[in-house]
């Protein structure tokens, strides 16, 4: 069976989508099986492995809207260990057509049931509404990028209760993975203060490794590569491939 982990946050521009792909890839390198299933409408993930969108048949938006089954529409990456569950813009209108779908709220768990990868990672829209709620309800676990800025914190407590909520109704064995912070710039005091604000709030769910900003991380979506295959000695690779390991442990 295969563990779920949802990655989300309602707050654009975190690292959520880089975070994914990266965590990802870390995972395939230590031998495990591993799917990505693209949730958000921008469609970022599914151009960051090199998949054209254009050449498409069928995408994750015909398995919530036209029940198609899954397997169906998954596509493999040019990296090792790793398939897609590709995204499109028309993604963007699922969130009004599963309004009138049976059970609409797990559509996507009872979706990807039944698959045999190791890890799924959901890469979810930076919104609390139906798309990410499906995720929620498939996931075992979330994990929540939160970028070192002045404003990390806003909008954090609304999606912990969000979490809290599907625990105590549909989804009551979800567990919080944990926080990785991204973007951490260390010449800046601020990054620090930021840090240190979260770690008081959730303590030892906050995960010891942090995400730089780092050129080579922020320009190898545009090469659809990971960052291991971009430049696996730059400094976002050694924080990815630390992350995985924490998250491994966890």
């Amino acid at each position: 069976m295969s563990r779920v982990i949802a990655v989300l946050n309602q707050k654009g521009g975190v690292g959520k989508t880089t975070s994914t792909i990266n965590i990802a890839a870390g995972i395939a390198k230590s031998g495990k099986s591993v799917l990505v299933v693209d949730l958000d409408p921008q469609a970022n993930a599914t151009s960051g492995f090199s998949v054209d969108k254009t050449t498409l048949n069928s995408s994750i938006y015909d398995v919530l809207v036209s029940a198609q089954p899954i397997a169906k529409t998954i596509v493999q990456t040019n990296t090792q260990g790793i398939d897609i569950v590709p995204a499109t813009t028309s993604l963007a209108a699922a969130e009004q057509e599963l309004v009138s779908v049976m059970s609409r709220e797990t559509v996507l768990k009872q979706a990807l049931n039944g698959l045999t990868y190791d890890v799924v990672l959901i890469d979810c829209p930076p919104s609390l509404g139906l798309l990410s709620i499906n995720a929620l309800l498939a996931a075992d676990k979330v994990l929540i990028p939160v970028q070192a800025e002045f404003y990390a914190l806003e909008g954090l407590g609304l999606l912990i209760q969000t979490i809290q909520r599907v625990q105590a109704g549909l989804n009551p064995g979800l567990q919080l993975l944990g926080i990785v912070m991204t973007m951490v710039d260390s010449r800046n005091a601020l990054s620090g203060q930021v840090i240190d604000e979260v770690k008081k709030h959730f303590g030892d769910y906050v995960f010891d490794t942090h995400i730089p900003r780092n050129v080579r991380l922020a320009e190898s979506p545009s090469f659809g590569k990971t960052i291991f295959e971009h430049d696996k000695w730059s400094k976002g690779a050694r924080a990815y491939k630390a992350l995985t390991k924490e998250i491994l442990i966890r």
